[in-house]
């Protein structure tokens, strides 16, 4: 079994719900078309803010929400396509296949929940983990993964 490499890009204290996006904006500059985040936190931990920010800079001008109910929202820039997903109540590969998350690689994706999808998850992956530190401050831990 291949061992995964994990490059830590960035550690951030976050305290307000803008720096949570502004996080989002620093990973969007290294992102380009058919790269995958994975988002893990718990229930309101910021996930959605991250994914704005990441959205300010591909495809500015989208009003991002949470994807809970429709599964994956689409927002279109000048130059990407970011699909941002919610792989809350997805526990397999049919549950994938039936939302149609195969027919997104050439777009960037950000997927919440993805502790549900690691079978799924690609050979290289950003990873950001968002963790309550206190009722308004949370840690934001970003990593490159190599399968």
């Amino acid at each position: 079994m291949k061992e995964k490499k994990e490059r830590n890009i960035t550690r951030i204290l976050s305290h307000s719900e803008k720096e949570t996006e502004a996080a989002g904006m620093l990973l969007a500059g290294l992102l380009k078309k058919g790269d995958f985040v994975a988002l893990y936190g718990d229930l309101g931990a910021g996930k959605t803010a991250f994914v704005r920010g990441i959205a300010a800079v591909v495809t500015p001008g989208a009003e991002v929400s949470s994807p809970t109910y429709t599964i994956v929202n689409e927002y279109q820039g000048a130059q990407n396509i970011l699909c941002h997903f919610d792989m809350y109540r997805i526990s397999n590969e049919d549950d994938l296949e039936s939302i149609g998350f195969y027919d997104y690689k050439d777009s960037i994706i950000a997927a919440e929940w993805c502790e549900n999808i690691e079978f799924a998850l690609p050979g290289v992956y950003y990873k950001a983990e968002i963790k309550y530190v206190s009722a308004d401050s949370r840690m934001i831990n970003i990593t490159k993964i190599e399968n």
